[in-house]
């Protein structure tokens, strides 16, 4: 089945270059034939194209006709010294470029040229709830959104034969980690604390991982795109903050197989953490594709705590509850009385959108999805 998304990566190429990140399997190449047709590609997965690139950076400008006004290099992070020669085609040329990878870890780690502001970056994402024409919210909290799990049979043989190749394509392949075996312990005691504050004392004792290589690994994960960093929100005064980020996989599906909790049925006792951290991909997918620049963060007190808070503009909080109850509030209120966020809401499988005496909203998830990406929201 083919999935139109959401992003169209003609409207910020009009504007300049772009790094293009995203994890493997997410469906970028698919994205550029399906949008970019009039591109030249250079695809540095191909072996002919990388060994005579990675001889003469040069021969790049030198296959690119002069009414030629787009430049696609697929995983540049393969190839960081040729950087190098997008800058000079950059800084005497009006071509663009769209410089596309799954791992920025390389580009980073090797001190590449990042064209010095000439380009933006982009990250692209699983499929959404506004590119599933049929969404079934269980199963997709169990296997995710990967274009290549969602059209499987059997989503579960998938998953495994996807970490496999994962983590020897961009983690080994990258000797990002010496001991790959422990790196494998870590990321499984990862999974089973996906979404929730990060501990290296608590990690090291339960994988046997050093505190201090745990926070290396951290880096992989972050740098390869397999998890991101929800940042604490500490801006409150009434209330003290916890000062510990939270680490979410970027895919429900990966995370439940790693941790070994698939499939996750209805009244799981998991299966909270996995709609909040489904919901904060949406939101973080909105706000990239939109290119809007609204930081993502969460807050939690000594007693209270709410899941999302998008800039000053929204604090969120998410539950997989079908009704409406007032201990739901608890978090967003105390949040409320700072008064350091514009608007507040419960999002879960409400059967009706509503307000609250104090001015904080419930709304059904479907109808918050629905809003979000018709940028009603944000």
């Amino acid at each position: 089945m083919y999935f139109k998304r959401f992003l169209n990566l003609s409207k910020p190429l009009k504007h300049g270059s772009y790094f293009f990140f995203g994890p493997r399997a997410t469906g970028k190449s698919s994205l550029i034939r399906e949008q970019l047709k009039n591109a030249v590609v250079f695809d540095l997965l191909d072996d002919d194209v990388f060994e005579e690139l990675m001889r003469r950076p040069k021969a790049l400008s030198e296959k690119i006709t002069p009414h030629k006004k787009l430049i696609v290099i697929d995983e540049v992070q393969k190839l960081p010294k040729l950087l190098d020669e997008v800058h000079r085609i950059l800084q005497t040329t009006k071509i663009r470029f769209l410089l596309t990878g799954s791992s920025a870890r390389k580009l980073k780690r090797s001190g590449a040229n990042l064209l010095g502001g000439r380009a933006r970056e982009l990250l692209f994402f699983p499929l959404t709830s506004a590119e599933l024409p049929r969404f079934d919210l269980i199963k997709h909290l169990n296997i995710g959104g990967l274009p290549m799990i969602v059209n499987s049979k059997q989503p579960e043989l998938d998953l495994k034969a996807y970490v496999r190749t994962y983590l020897a394509e961009e983690i080994k392949a990258e000797a990002a980690v010496r001991n790959y075996e422990r790196f494998v312990r870590f990321l499984e005691t990862m999974a089973l604390s996906n979404g929730q504050e990060i501990n290296y004392a608590n990690l090291a004792s339960d994988s046997g991982v050093p505190a201090r290589t745990i926070e290396g690994y951290l880096e992989v994960l972050k740098d390869t795109l397999v998890g991101f960093e929800l940042l604490p929100f500490t801006h409150t005064k009434k209330r003290k903050a916890v000062t510990r980020s939270k680490f979410y996989f970027f895919d429900t599906g990966l995370a439940n197989f790693l941790a070994d909790r698939y499939p996750l049925k209805e009244n799981h006792s998991e299966i909270g953490i996995s709609f909040a951290q489904w919901m904060i991909h949406e939101v973080r997918a909105f706000l990239s594709y939109s290119e809007k620049i609204d930081t993502l963060t969460y807050w939690r007190s000594k007693q209270e705590e709410v899941d999302l808070i998008v800039g000053r503009k929204w604090a969120l909080e998410f539950k997989m509850a079908k009704r409406v109850k007032e201990e739901h509030f608890s978090g967003l209120r105390a949040l409320k009385e700072e008064g350091q966020i514009s608007s507040y809401a419960l999002v879960g499988r409400f059967s009706e959108k509503g307000k609250t005496s104090d001015g904080i909203w419930y709304f059904p998830f479907e109808l918050f999805l629905k809003n979000l990406w018709a940028g009603k929201l944000l």
